[in-house]
């Protein structure tokens, strides 16, 4: 009996010569294996097919994962058990390759539990039984191995590689909601004591700041506010402090303000670089669909369908009504007009169109977002290619819409009507009424 190693080396076709190793249990089988010489008593080498590189490695690795059958190894085989007419089964230790093995090459194959033993002997014996190859050469190139491979399942596993994405997204929802609620509290809160700041300073970051310089109106100075707002708009906080209608605070009250403000400045500050981390690794990830429509946008086409390989996989249509599923099934129950946009509603593109163009813009955009998907899901690019040339001409395409005359509000005439043409009327009215002089 042959029997078939994988190793990070190469393959090995093992010929057993000891007759009592077929003949013996599971349990006794590691007593052929206790050293190099009841080894070599035991089984013996008939081939050695030796990688060549790296990426032959990785190559004929991958395919053993997926229990399919290399060129290297069907090359083996078709050399050394085919072509020198070997009768003897051959024993793998995968059982879809077994079968992989004996239907594409028409090969007595054997696969049970002592074939995995026998296997693990060799391995463990496999320097005693190969000249050539030294334990540390095995070891570097395992580790070789190792890190291609598992760079190779990164790379085409959605699941590992776009977790990082859809969670980074998520949790910029997660922020955007708890600091909204976090800054109508605060207005709210400290409304009591100076409600003119509310509408001074909008901005929910820059409030929360000035909050915490204030304090108490009137018993601080100003000049702590011009680092970060105009001076005019310090002014105007100075007038309104003096002519407020607000409530007067106590200190504990204002410890708690103050705490609460401070909260907020943390978690926008880390929404900032939380959004920073979202654009960098959406570059990295999908340069295309970033270049389209920004990494928000993308992130969220990205998260609604699970993965990038998952979205390279819609069509345009569907791409177009991403996050509209509510209302698409809404419409199709009540026989309605179905939606013309979801998520990509809130692109650059869709928002400068006009109102009666959004829908035939979004289907454009859609229609390319397919096509630059498909590249960085499929492609290796880390700079966008397709993206350049489908938003130039998306922009040519926007303009074109926005300057063409709607030609159904011209003169007051229907589509299809000349201005010449005069329109036939609805009835004949001097049939439908008749007077007493009609005849």
């Amino acid at each position: 009996m042959l029997v078939l190693l994988e190793t990070p080396a190469g393959y090995g076709l093992f010929k057993i010569t000891d007759s009592r190793l077929l003949e013996c249990s599971v349990e006794d089988v590691p007593s052929f294996f206790r050293d190099g010489d009841s080894a070599r008593s035991s089984v013996k080498l008939s081939a050695f097919s030796k990688f060549k590189t790296t990426d032959n490695a990785l190559e004929e690795a991958t395919a053993l994962s997926e229990s399919r059958l290399g060129k290297q190894l069907k090359k083996l085989l078709n050399k050394k058990v085919i072509g020198a007419k070997v009768v003897e089964p051959l024993a793998v230790c995968d059982k879809l390759l077994a079968v992989e093995i004996q239907k594409k090459l028409k090969i007595d194959v054997v696969y049970n539990p002592s074939t995995v033993e026998i296997a693990r002997g060799l391995k463990s014996q496999f320097f005693e039984l190969v000249a050539g190859i030294t334990e540390s050469d095995c070891k570097s190139m395992a580790l070789s191995l190792s890190h291609s491979l598992a760079r190779f399942k990164l790379k085409f596993s959605p699941d590992k590689v776009d977790v990082m994405v859809v969670q980074a997204i998520g949790l910029l929802d997660d922020l955007d909601r708890e600091a909204n609620n976090f800054g109508m509290r605060l207005k709210e809160w400290y409304g009591w004591h100076f409600p003119e700041l509310a509408h001074i300073v909008p901005d929910m970051a820059l409030y929360s700041r000035a909050v915490r310089h204030i304090g108490i109106r009137g018993s601080t100075s100003f000049d702590d506010l011009e680092s970060f707002l105009p001076k005019d708009v310090v002014d105007e906080i100075r007038k309104a402090c003096e002519i407020s209608m607000g409530s007067e605070l106590l200190s504990d009250d204002l410890e708690a303000i103050v705490e609460l403000a401070e909260r907020l400045e943390e978690m926008l500050g880390y929404r900032s670089t939380l959004e920073e981390y979202l654009r960098v690794r959406m570059r990295a990830l999908a340069p295309n669909l970033t270049y389209m429509v920004g990494e928000v946008i993308g992130a969220r086409l990205l998260s609604h369908s699970g993965s990038l390989i998952n979205l390279a996989k819609q069509p345009a249509s569907t791409v177009q009504i991403l996050g509209a599923e509510k209302a698409l099934f809404r419409a199709l129950k009540t026989n309605a007009p179905t939606p013309k946009y979801g998520i990509i509603y809130h692109a650059g593109f869709v928002g400068q169109a006009q109102p009666k163009n959004k829908g035939r813009i979004s289907r454009i955009l859609a229609a390319k977002l397919a096509l630059c998907v498909r590249v960085d899901a499929l492609k290796d690019s880390q700079e966008p290619t397709v993206a350049i040339e489908n938003k130039r001409y998306l922009e040519q395409k926007l303009l074109e819409l926005s300057s063409k005359p709607d030609i159904t509000s011209i003169g007051g005439l229907k589509r299809g009507e000349r201005p010449g043409q005069l329109q036939k009327p609805k009835w004949n009215v001097s049939k439908r009424f008749k007077g007493p002089n009609t005849e």
